[in-house]
This record gives structure tokens, sequence and C-alpha cells, in this order.
């Protein structure tokens, strides 16, 4: 009777998923349609700017070229960019931990308010985002003339540059773990709690080993936006050359100023670290999936 029952569902699972894979099965020329849209789509709007940004900055020789990524001000912008990547992006990694620990393992009122307050930066315009930090910090803002007393600067410098760049980058790695944190419950950290372990080894041991590719993932978007931010930064920064111009304003003044061919050379800079980027993103959502 038992072996009969068995037969019986295993036969109707069978059938079950010989449905489900004939529904999915599409005529050969739609699956191919699609896939040519799709490649034609990727290759119009990504593959060809890559490429023209790079024949365009070798148009004019590698002599040109590398003059241009080795000038002075490119260099202070590259070097600018990176320290403001170096700051924001552990500061935010120590925020998306906090916050999707919080929201995922803690029941508190308030809870919807400060998931809202995570995603704002999605919403609120990067340029806006700047004008707020002026009114805060600028001369004529709500702090500036106690700043301007005790000889502090904020805006027109690297502090208002990090701060903007924050605020824009905020939500990546806390909505990466959210999601993931909620997945996994808390019932490892319960039992890690129950055998006496305490809150801090509960997180290095059992917490952070689980959500460790989520944090990696969330870290190399946040890096990426972070060295590609234009608009808050450029409210913030002044575009004073060599001092607080980074990547992205040195390429619009180059560009602005007709020097075409040093613009793209620094653009290409900056589209080698998003491919570089990309490659790192797969090869942890690999792992991940290995894992």
């Amino acid at each position: 009777m038992e072996q009969s029952t068995f037969i019986q569902q295993a036969s109707t699972g069978k059938r079950k998923a010989a449905t489900q894979t004939a529904a999915l099965q599409e005529p050969r020329i739609i699956r191919y349609t699609l896939i040519f849209i799709a490649l034609a789509f990727l290759a119009f709007f990504i593959v060809l700017p890559l490429v023209s940004i790079f024949i365009t900055a070798f148009q004019k020789g590698s002599d040109v070229y590398f003059a241009a990524i080795t000038h002075p001000d490119a260099l202070a912008a590259i070097k600018l960019t990176l320290i403001v990547v170096a700051i924001t992006v552990p500061l935010n990694a120590i925020f998306g931990v906090m916050a999707a620990w919080a929201l995922t393992k803690f029941n508190f009122k308030g809870k919807n308010l400060l998931l809202t307050m995570v995603d704002l930066p999605f919403a609120v315009s990067p340029v806006i985002a700047g004008l707020v930090f002026i009114l805060l910090f600028g001369s004529q803002g709500l702090f500036g003339e106690w700043l301007f007393a005790h000889d502090i600067k904020i805006v027109f410098a690297l502090p208002g540059i990090v701060l903007a760049t924050i605020f824009v980058t905020l939500p990546f790695v806390a909505r990466e773990l959210i999601p993931l944190m909620q997945t996994q419950g808390i019932s490892e950290e319960e039992a890690s709690i129950s055998l006496g372990a305490s809150g801090f080894k509960t997180f290095w041991y059992v917490t952070l080993p689980n959500i460790k590719w989520g944090l990696f993932y969330g870290l190399i978007l946040c890096n990426a936006r972070a060295i590609g931010e234009f608009g808050a930064v450029s409210v913030v920064s002044g575009h004073i050359r060599g001092m607080t111009n980074t990547m992205p304003l040195h390429i619009e003044i180059l560009y602005n100023e007709y020097q075409f061919a040093a613009a793209f050379a620094v653009a290409s800079l900056m589209s080698v670290m998003a491919i570089f980027t990309l490659i790192v993103k797969d090869i942890i959502a690999w792992k991940s999936k290995s894992s």
C-alpha cells in the first residue's frame, strides 16, 4: 500500500515537472529574438560607449594619454577619489551592518521609520543632498558662523566631499544585508547565546560568516558608486583644481575646456575601475553560490 502511494506521488511529481518545463519552453524564434534584442541593447548602450571611450583616449597617441593621466591635476583628482573611497566604504560598512542587525534581529518602535531613512538617499537627488550640506555647513549656513569662528572647513574641502559621498552611498551595504539576514533568521544567534557565547563572539563567529558574501557584494557596489559620484560632490567641492576635484569633476573640467583626449583618458581609468569592480562582483557572486 505504501509502495503504491509512493509510486503515485512520484508519477504525479513527474507530470507536474513535465508540465512546468513545457510551459517554460517558447518557440525558438521567440527565444532567439529576445536574446538578440537583449544583446543588441547591451552592445549599443554599454559596450559601444565603453569602446568609444578607449578609442578616443588613445586617439592622439599613447604619449598624450599618459601625459593626461600623469598631469598633476589628474593625479590629485585620482588621489582625492581614492581617499574619499577609503573613508566612505568602511564607514558605510559599519553603518550597514549595524542597521541591518537592528532591523532584522530586533523589534522596536520606529523600525519602519529607520528602514525608510535607510532608503532615503535612493529617493533624494544627489544635487539636493549637496545643497543640504551647503545649507548646513556653508558660510551662510546653519553652522557656518561657528565653523568659521573655529577655522573648520566642511564644504569646499575633503570633509564635505566625504559627507556627500557617504549620504549618496549609505543604503548599498544595508540594502544587501537586510533581506539576507531576514532570510537567515535568528535561530543560530539564539543557539550561540544559549551556549554561553557573548554578543561579540556570536556576531564574529556566527553572524559574520553567514553574511560575508552579501557584505562583500554591498561593499563593491558602495565602492563603485563612491568612485563615480558627481552630483552631490559637485555642489560641495567648489571645483578647486588640484584640491577638491575628484575624477568625475576633473573629467567635466577637461571636457568643458575641449581637452577631449585628456578627458577620455581619465574617463578610461574610471572605466577600468568599473570593469574591475564588475569582475570582482561576479567572482563574489560565484563564490557565494558555490558556498
